[in-house]
């Protein structure tokens, strides 16, 4: 299935670079096309193309911590929205308006030049980058592990609380597994997100795939070709990690029936 949708997808993109190309004649000066840069079939092609593909292990990387700490970070606010405490819940309130207002790109230089001014402490790009995309991302996990724990019945709660059970044991017993196995959709979209949204560390000189693409196409200068395999790389990966999400979510669902 996997196989079929990517080749699917890569001969959608394939259309779209020959109508380019009809578009370029039209206008009477054919553009010239210089697939050559990035052919497998040339040494210069393969090294360019493994210089390319040498940015998903980074790409990958960055996105998986960055969306393991930012769940982490999203559960803990979205529990402080259900505290007792109203400076909990006020909290849950103001971190939530205020990260979601920083456009996440602002929060990635925020964070590469500013935190090592103010906490004295230089960061690594890697850190900075795993500290920027959590950060913006943390806002809309904590909404979404709210909505999740929300949607589970109150009969539930009210029963565990009968049967002696504390607020926390019957948030940690009750309610966290079943809202974490209904979220876990928008989750692996949200992974899907940051995958993307990774290339915006290419500002800031972090080694993934769209910066090596900048850095090709400014020494090869053929944008159209190598912007053109960089969306195929981002297809493939992402149409790869959404497969992975809904095996997962298949696998839970036959585990919890």
């Amino acid at each position: 299935m996997m196989p079929r949708r990517a080749a699917a997808a890569a001969a959608v993109l394939a259309l779209a670079a020959l109508g380019l190309a009809a578009c370029a004649g039209e206008g009477g000066k054919a553009y010239s096309w210089g697939w050559y840069v990035i052919s497998p079939f040339t040494p210069q092609g393969r090294t360019h193309l493994g210089f390319l593909v040498a940015g998903l292990g980074a790409t990958v990387a960055v996105s998986a911590v960055a969306i393991l700490c930012s769940v982490v970070l999203g559960a803990a606010v979205a529990l402080a929205g259900f505290a007792r405490y109203r400076s909990l819940r006020g909290f849950n309130r103001t971190y939530v308006e205020v990260v979601r207002a920083v456009p996440m790109l602002v929060m990635v230089l925020w964070v590469y030049y500013s935190l090592p001014v103010l906490l004295g402490i230089q960061f690594g790009i890697f850190v900075s980058g795993v500290i920027a995309l959590a950060l913006s991302d943390s806002a809309f996990e904590a909404e979404i592990f709210r909505a999740g724990i929300q949607s589970v019945e109150k009969g539930q709660i009210e029963a565990a609380k009968s049967v002696g059970l504390t607020g926390w044991q019957t948030m940690r017993f009750i309610v966290l597994p079943q809202a974490i196995r209904r979220v876990l959709p928008a989750l692996g979209n949200q992974f899907v997100y940051m995958l993307k949204m990774s290339s915006i560390l290419s500002f800031i000189g972090f080694e993934e795939l769209t910066r090596r693409a900048n850095e090709l196409t400014v020494t090869e200068h053929r944008p159209l070709e190598i912007y053109t395999f960089l969306a195929v790389e981002y297809l493939l990966l992402v149409l790869f990690a959404s497969w992975l999400v809904r095996r997962l979510e298949r696998r839970l669902g036959q585990v919890h029936r």
